[in-house]
């Protein structure tokens, strides 16, 4: 591991491993963000079209993490160590239910419950490769209209 805090008297080791973590916790929350959300290919082809789409997302991505936050503050643990996908999936159970319940403190208490019990195991030193899991298909793209693919033409 290299770092340009070089003065070991201001900067102890255990200061650069925090900070080290810390980094590694905004790597995991991009990926979250890519993966979970399913931003690692965007649809739209049009630059405002996908301005509109990563704004979207990160709208959604800023409102899951407040979810998490404030149930990590109630339940006394710290934000990541509560699951985003895990509160992702609450959140989408649960959007039906908004229109049956008339205190929405009631599901305020629910949600943030059923979201502090999915946490995080604690994992401080895992390694995690930089590879990609994804490969390409073997298969040719679509070119053209599929009335004019003929069997066993590809």
């Amino acid at each position: 591991m290299q770092t340009s805090l070089l003065d070991d008297a201001e900067y102890s080791q255990e200061d650069i491993s925090d900070l080290f973590r810390r980094r590694w916790q905004a790597e995991l929350n991009l990926r979250s963000l890519k993966t979970a959300m399913q931003m690692e290919h965007l649809r739209c082809k049009k630059p405002h079209r996908v301005r509109n789409e990563s704004r979207a997302h990160l709208l959604a991505d800023d409102l899951i993490r407040q979810v998490m936050s404030e149930a990590a503050i109630d339940g006394g643990v710290q934000p990541w160590q509560i699951s985003f996908k895990a509160t992702m999936s609450t959140l989408t159970d649960i959007l039906p239910v908004l229109g049956m319940i008339r205190n929405p403190d009631d599901l305020c208490t629910v949600l943030l419950a059923c979201c502090q019990q999915h946490v995080v195991g604690n994992r401080p030193d895992r390694y995690e490769p930089r590879v990609v899991k994804r490969r390409p298909q073997p298969y040719k793209l679509m070119q053209k209209p599929r009335g004019e693919y003929k069997p066993g033409e590809a």
